[in-house]
């Protein structure tokens, strides 16, 4: 079941959920709005190699903003620094984002228990887009779970805070 936005709070307030820089007019009836960071990623490559650690440039969204191009896979992440307990946090994009053709995550909405991260935002635009920081660009929702939680997700992305490009070449190592 999905948590409404009034329990969410509640598990704030108990220290089983935390977001960095909670601000009630954020939260929803079964969600809370994330922002964008300042700062996107492109991969450097127009090849990416699964294998192969993947060069990146950092560009920096200036407060009259930037405009994003189709076919260019932009990478960037949310303000928030969050953490779950026993819950399932899932992200999905705005509606009105999505309305004007700006895709927010592409597969990667999916948290795991116990993960403590920024979230990297995979970002991909329908039409040129102008966007800005700070903007809520997404959503976090929580999921209960049934069953035993003792395994807990402690993978390579945990703690993150900064954009973090694809580690997938390390499950090769």
């Amino acid at each position: 079941m999905i948590l409404t936005g009034m329990q969410i709070k509640k598990e704030i307030e108990a220290g089983n959920i935390f977001i960095s820089d909670f601000d009630e007019k954020r939260l929803g009836p079964n969600s809370y709005n994330l922002r964008l960071y300042n700062k996107l990623m492109i991969y450097a490559n127009d090849v990416l190699d699964m294998k192969r650690k993947n060069n990146c440039i950092e560009l920096t969204i200036p407060k009259e903003g930037l405009i994003l191009e189709p076919g260019e896979l932009y990478l960037g992440k949310t303000i928030e620094y969050t953490e779950c307990g026993n819950f399932v946090p899932m992200i999905e994009g705005r509606s009105s984002v999505a309305r004007l053709g700006l895709k927010v995550h592409l597969t990667a909405g999916f948290g795991d228990i116990g993960n403590k991260l920024s979230w990297t935002l995979e970002l991909e635009a329908t039409k040129r887009i102008r966007i800005y920081p700070d903007v809520e660009v997404c959503q976090i929702y929580y999921n209960t779970v049934m069953g035993d939680t003792s395994i807990r997700y402690d993978g390579k992305y945990q703690n993150g805070k900064e954009i973090e490009p694809s580690k997938l070449y390390k499950d090769f190592e």
